[in-house]
């Protein structure tokens, strides 16, 4: 076979470079426009068969569980179990913050173009003593996106405990409810209810007293599939 010419691999970089310069305008667009986008990308989404896109922390992610003991595998297994024809991608990421999981969510939609977008993330920033301000602003632009692109959002809240002090925890609790007002998104105000406010939350952590048991997982997804349900087709 003949060697390619050196113009030709030239054209070919630069072809490369186009590409990938016009995937880089499509992504930050999904951002950037979240709320010029018209109402046509709802439209196609309703005829295709349910996506559910998880962008969580390690709430999501299974921290220190074997695979599968999780609530977002859980949910698969939920959804089978009631013929309910949805396919489940887990995009969380242990350690993620508010802005980390915005910074990937362009190219999850892109990618997986989901009919549904779950999003569970807001606990690291307050580990790490983040603005409050930012973490709301990356939740409003996330769902926004998500929302642009036809996909149905699901905000999962999530509490700090009170040696945060009042005033921080319920500022910071109160940032779900705002997203989810300013956009019209369901929201599940604490995925840890009946967990870490239980009379047996002492054997629902593992030992940093951070991240539920496998023995937590159902009632996390219990508390996400009420919410959830009705989002998808009957």
């Amino acid at each position: 076979m003949a060697s390619a010419r050196p113009s030709d691999r030239i054209e070919d970089i630069e072809r490369f470079r186009v590409v990938n310069r016009r995937h880089f305008i499509l992504s930050a667009a999904l951002v950037a426009n979240a709320g010029s986008w018209p109402a046509a990308g709802a439209q196609a989404a309703a005829g295709k068969p349910p996506l559910i896109l998880v962008v969580g922390d390690s709430l999501s992610a299974e921290y220190g569980l074997k695979r599968g003991e999780g609530w977002v595998p859980l949910l698969d297994k939920r959804l089978a179990e009631q013929k309910i024809a949805a396919t489940v991608v887990n995009a969380s990421i242990s350690g993620d913050t508010s802005a980390g999981g915005r910074a990937r969510l362009p190219n999850l939609l892109a990618q997986h173009q989901p009919t549904h977008v779950v999003l569970e993330l807001g606990a690291n920033d307050a580990l790490r003593g983040l603005p409050l301000a930012g973490t709301e602003d990356n939740l409003l632009q996330m769902t926004k996106a998500a929302q642009a692109t036809g996909a149905q959002v699901l905000l999962v809240g999530i509490q700090v405990p009170p040696n945060y002090g009042s005033d921080y925890t319920r500022r910071f609790e109160a940032i779900f409810s705002k997203v989810a007002a300013a956009t019209k998104a369901p929201v599940v105000p604490f995925l840890l209810k009946g967990i870490a406010d239980g009379p047996d939350a002492a054997v629902l952590f593992q030992a940093d007293r951070i991240h539920p048991t496998a023995a937590a997982q159902p009632r996390m997804l219990d508390n996400v599939w009420p919410a959830l349900r009705k989002m998808l087709p009957k």
